[in-house]
């Protein structure tokens, strides 16, 4: 037998030993368990409104917002605790609904325009719902938040994530009206990333905590 086969059978043969050897040495923890995905018609529901409590938030100042501090308002920290309180309540739901309808709307033919099929309509009226209920909640909050205007002429928000907020209700608009103009989901995409974007800077700031 030629060297060249030889070496060919011993490839074969150590990939099929590989294959077939048991899983025993793999690290548990490196097994991530997979969570329970609800149906879509747990996940996609109406959403209740958000009736804001008084709370004993109050905001966090890490450099450089602690230079900031002195321009923050109590309209500022009552915006940002209302804000906080549908963040906490609906945010990662709604994030949720928007992921598997814009999956959902997606047909067998690629296309995600035709919301006639599958009950999509009654998804995308449920979703956006939701969504331009949030807005409508978000919007005369992130818009009274204070901006400020630095030594360069950029505005700026005094208040810590502030501007995660801001621009998470903008991006929000941005999807709302992408859904229901019946826009493709590369178009809406890039719209719900950045809402993801703000809304994980939230999360990860621990702001609202």
């Amino acid at each position: 037998m030629k060297r060249s086969a030889l070496v060919l059978c011993f490839w074969l043969w150590s990939a099929v030993a590989a294959m077939a050897s048991p899983a025993a040495h793999a690290d548990p923890n490196d097994i991530v368990p997979v969570p329970d995905v609800p149906s879509d018609s747990a996940l996609i529901r109406p959403l209740p409104v958000v009736v804001p409590q008084v709370t004993g938030w109050t905001p966090k100042y890490p450099f450089p917002y602690d230079q900031t501090k002195n321009a923050v308002t109590p309209a500022d920290v009552r915006a940002m605790d209302e804000m906080c309180q549908w963040y906490t309540m609906q945010y990662a739901t709604l994030r949720a609904q928007i992921d598997r309808l814009q999956y959902n709307r997606i047909g067998p033919d690629g296309k995600d325009f035709d919301y006639t099929r599958d009950g999509i309509q009654q998804q995308v009226d449920i979703v956006t719902g939701n969504i331009g209920q949030a807005v409508d909640y978000l919007a005369p909050r992130a818009l009274s938040l204070t901006r400020a205007q630095n030594s360069f002429g950029d505005l700026y928000f005094p208040i810590y994530e502030g501007e995660a907020f801001f621009k998470l209700w903008e991006q929000l608009s941005n999807v709302n009206n992408g859904i229901l103009a019946h826009q493709p989901d590369w178009f809406t995409g890039p719209s719900v990333q950045k809402a993801k974007r703000w809304g994980s800077d939230i999360h990860r700031s621990h702001v609202c905590e």
